[in-house]
């Protein structure tokens, strides 16, 4: 994302210097006061509106569906994917519990991760907390029966387990077992702090193959790790899906926020190590 930095000695100058190199429409998105020799000085950081405008855009996802459910009274279905320790099953319970996430949906939560010690406990506590309606699938055919002890539920989210190199054959067989409960939406979880070469790996190991679904969305979490969030945004463009939704702690259903005005706000955050700069 391109910035640029004006300084001047009151707001009104270095405001009309921006849009001056930038155009009327430039928008200012952080501003500070220092001291440069003694002498205070205001600096903002500013963009191009065509060029936050494109940046909106590409982060953006698609309004859900009114109704959620589906003509046939299928619940719409949000999947969580993404490599080991990314935090899905954590997302996954803020999902399903945090009141409003859906509007007046109801949520449930639905498990195809049976190979994680601790997995199903952790959601299943998290449901029974919140009454939220709680199940595990095995097999594809047990896809009919779930759906109907789950058919309370407008929307379900399903957490799966993590992509393991070394276990291919467990990798194909739940990933072939999601392909068959056919989610609306699959949602790539990753780290707020991964390196962003490994984000795009994980990224090309998600998409559509002939075998599989692949991402339609992207959710970054952990982003209370990132000193400098700047580059949380770069990432999140750099993968090219639509993100609905960030994380930044741990704790359940707090620390789950709509990402895409928390992405635009943090642009600029990374241009000093102090954190003297506030939105515009």
């Amino acid at each position: 994302m391109s910035l640029e930095c004006f300084r001047g000695a009151d707001f009104s100058q270095v405001a009309y210097r921006a849009r001056h190199a930038l155009g009327d429409d430039a928008m200012i998105l952080h501003t500070r006061t220092l001291r440069d020799d003694g002498v205070a000085v205001v600096e903002v950081l500013a963009a191009p509106a065509a060029t936050l405008e494109h940046a909106r855009r590409r982060l953006e996802a698609a309004p859900f569906p009114t109704p959620l459910r589906r003509p046939n009274g299928r619940p719409y279905i949000v999947a969580l994917v993404g490599p080991t320790g990314a935090g899905k099953t954590t997302t996954a319970a803020k999902l399903a519990v945090r009141a409003g996430t859906f509007g007046i949906g109801r949520t449930g939560l639905l498990t195809l991760d049976t190979y994680r010690v601790g997995g199903l406990d952790q959601l299943a506590t998290y449901a029974d907390l919140a009454d939220v309606p709680f199940d595990v699938l095995y097999e594809a055919r047990e896809i009919d029966d779930t759906l109907r002890r789950l058919s309370a539920c407008d929307v379900l989210i399903v957490d799966t387990p993590g992509r393991s190199p070394a276990a291919a054959d467990v990798t194909d067989r739940w990933r072939s077992l999601l392909d068959a409960l056919a989610p609306d939406e699959i949602h790539l979880v990753l780290p707020a702090t991964m390196r962003g070469d490994l984000a795009l790996v994980a990224e090309r190991a998600y998409r559509t193959t002939a075998s599989h679904r692949g991402a339609t969305h992207c959710v970054l979490t952990k982003l209370d790790e990132v000193p400098a969030q700047r580059g949380v945004t770069d990432l999140a463009l750099s993968l090219a899906l639509p993100t609905r939704w960030i994380t930044d702690g741990q704790e359940v259903p707090t620390h789950l926020a709509p990402a895409v005005p928390r992405l635009l706000r943090s642009l600029g955050l990374g241009v000093d190590a102090d954190n003297s700069w506030v939105a515009a």
